[in-house]
């Protein structure tokens, strides 16, 4: 069988899996959709289910992603370019999962993952970004976007590769995670924005960020 259709289908399903809702779900028996921002990501299982629940749902988002990736190097060694689309169609797997009528949530893990399998310094350099904003402001919406903002450059750098799929997939990926955080973009300009640390319980509270 033709490695891209066999691949292309296969990275949007494993990104697909709502590894955060399922958590929630068999742990503390609530839909996670139904508390905090209503996202099914790292940041409101942590803020709905529990610390240990968060880090494990962005462990899992992670490897899925970095799994999707590298199935299609592995079944077209040395095909950046599929590759690189595996990395996207994990991504809108886990934005837009068909299991959850394409309600996911923001792509910040998933991200690391896919980068983990295509370039690990552009990976561990973008994760340096997104730590020292975390850590300085306490906005996780504040460090996925600078990082994502910092993701093409360190690609570009990291990663000598270059065709038009490659060049478009680096930039697809992080505009995808910057719009899916415009609202809270909205938030950090008018100051309302939450910060990590703070237990949201409410869909009325507003979006968190991962």
């Amino acid at each position: 069988m033709n490695a891209w259709l066999l691949t292309i289908p296969l990275a949007y399903l494993l990104g697909s899996i709502p590894s955060g809702y399922l958590l929630v779900l068999v742990f503390r028996h609530r839909d996670v959709r139904a508390t905090g921002s209503g996202n099914i990501g790292a940041t409101n299982v942590a803020r709905s289910g529990g610390k240990w629940l968060g880090i494990l749902t962005l462990a899992l988002d992670c490897l899925k992603a970095f799994v999707a990736v590298v199935i299609a190097q592995h079944l077209a060694p040395g095909d950046v370019d599929l590759a690189v689309i595996a990395a996207v169609a994990a991504i809108l797997g886990h934005v837009f999962p068909v299991w959850l009528n394409f309600r996911g949530g923001k792509g910040v893990a998933c991200a690391l993952g896919v980068f983990l399998a295509l370039s690990w310094p552009t990976a561990l350099s973008t994760l340096g970004i997104f730590l020292l904003v975390a850590f300085a402001t306490k906005y996780v919406s504040l460090a996925s976007v600078a990082g994502a903002v910092a993701l093409p450059v360190a690609a570009m750098i990291f990663m000598p590769y270059r065709s038009p799929v490659f060049i478009a997939g680096i930039v697809f990926i992080p505009l995808l995670v910057i719009l899916k955080h415009s609202a809270n973009i909205a938030r950090l300009k008018n100051g309302t924005e939450s910060k990590f640390g703070t237990k949201k319980v409410s869909m009325s509270d507003g979006e968190n960020a991962v």
